[in-house]
């Protein structure tokens, strides 16, 4: 099927969502996951009407964001793309070409962004609800501490949390881990929740979140990336 095609299913399936949770489907932001994927599969993507992409790799992204205006779209200006893969500190300086940064997930790495920047930059705190060890993020004991911490740094505004669920095979398993990061952010009156990909996007959403990262369901099956490819 067609990227335009899988949109409006993926979208349709947003509204269903919010219908079950009697939630509002303009409350949740659909981002399309396009690491791995060539540019040209981000124009498709922006010439069927989506805005927010989401990209991993730092380097993958900044090729793509240079790439970008030499496409034929009227809608560039438009296109907002966020960094929500892992970003080393010593690529801190990158922070500033994104939209928003939302994989956070130490002190140190927020000091080092905000001496970077030189306006303002929205960006998420990752949270590792599911405390493992292969998955970057603050434990949930850590995030309020680090929350009054980052929000004191100039540059950066903390908008809300992010979390990647443990992968399983029925999405009911992780609506503990949804539910506890929302639970979360009302006790920090964070409005912003990143949570739910292709395979528990549905639960996310009932559970709460505003932003969705989807790529499979998207763009299709991804490309395998380059062994010590570009971070």
């Amino acid at each position: 099927m067609s990227i335009a095609s899988n949109l409006d299913r993926v979208n349709q399936q947003i509204a269903d969502a919010c219908v079950r949770a009697g939630r509002d489907p303009a409350e949740v932001t659909l981002i399309a996951v396009s690491k791995t994927f060539p540019t040209a599969a981000i124009a498709e993507a922006a010439a069927s009407g989506q805005r927010q992409f989401g990209e991993n790799r730092v380097q993958e992204a900044l090729v793509k964001l240079d790439e970008l205006p030499r496409h034929d779209l009227t809608v560039n200006v438009d296109i907002d793309v966020h960094l929500i893969g892992h970003l080393q500190r010593n690529k801190a300086r990158h922070a500033g070409r994104f939209a928003s940064v939302q994989s956070v997930d130490s002190v140190r790495l927020a000091e080092a962004v905000s001496r970077r920047l030189e306006r303002e930059l929205p960006i998420l705190l990752e949270v590792n609800v599911g405390a493992e060890d292969s998955k970057e993020g603050f434990s949930v004991a850590d995030v309020e501490r680090a929350y009054e911490q980052i929000s004191e740094l100039p540059c950066l505004r903390v908008d809300g949390l992010m979390t990647v669920a443990p992968e399983v095979a029925d999405p009911e398993r992780v609506r503990p881990v949804f539910h506890e990061l929302r639970v979360l952010a009302e006790r920090l009156s964070l409005s912003e929740l990143s949570m739910g990909m292709t395979n528990d996007y549905a639960v996310a959403i009932e559970e709460g979140s505003t932003m969705v990262r989807i790529g499979r369901a998207i763009f299709g099956q991804r490309p395998s990336a380059p062994a010590g490819g570009p971070q």
